[in-house]
């Protein structure tokens, strides 16, 4: 298991990022970036009854201003929280194990987070401890455009994630219906694999 791995932010993010921490010690999450919007920063997919779905989270924001994603403010003005919370049930109300994890997720659907940061990192802690995944997160201390192990540029919504051979396919509730979909939040795995969602994570193929 190697020290550590460079991260953005993410709301519920793909398995391929959980992944990463799965084989690391330690998962530094970055703070002084500027926020991205059409990002996993703020955005995940599912898989819905009708295919793929986006979930947004809407942030406040000034037009044409930079704003690092340490200041980046959740907009509550918007019901967002209700219609991402009823897709997610939706979505995963026959998976295997969702009503063994559903009350887990379902506090972070009616409370508040000042920031998106804040947001994430306390889903992604609630996500790695179901996963059985020890690893520390912790965060930069300051910007820089080069580090080592870094994928905060390689996993977007926008770039090919990594084929995920046979070996590494898991259940999908959706998938004689749509097939195999890959790039799904990891909610998606830990959903239809439970307690098993760890040794997906490690598989050599993913």
């Amino acid at each position: 298991m190697c020290d550590s791995v460079l991260l953005t932010t993410a709301y519920l993010p793909p398995l391929e990022y959980v992944a990463l921490i799965a084989k690391h010690k330690t998962a530094v999450i970055e703070k002084f970036e500027n926020y991205q919007k059409q990002s996993y920063r703020s955005r995940c997919h599912i898989l819905s009854a009708n295919g793929p779905l986006i979930l947004t989270i809407p942030v406040v924001r000034t037009e044409g201003t930079q704003i690092p994603i340490q200041d980046v403010r959740i907009d509550y003005s918007k019901d967002w929280q209700k219609q991402h919370w009823k897709a997610i049930v939706s979505a995963y109300k026959s998976s295997p194990f969702f009503d063994y994890y559903m009350d887990d997720f379902e506090p972070f659907f009616s409370q508040t987070s000042k920031t998106l940061l804040e947001f994430n990192t306390d889903l992604l802690k609630l996500v790695l401890d179901l996963c059985s995944i020890r690893a520390d997160i912790t965060f930069t201390e300051q910007f820089r455009l080069e580090a080592s192990n870094d994928y905060r540029f390689s996993i977007h919504p926008k770039r090919e994630l990594p084929d995920i051979k046979e070996k590494g396919r898991y259940y999908q509730v959706f998938a004689p219906k749509f097939g195999f979909t890959p790039g799904l939040s990891v909610i998606d795995l830990l959903f239809n694999e439970g307690p098993d969602s760890l040794s997906y994570l490690r598989c050599k193929n993913l």
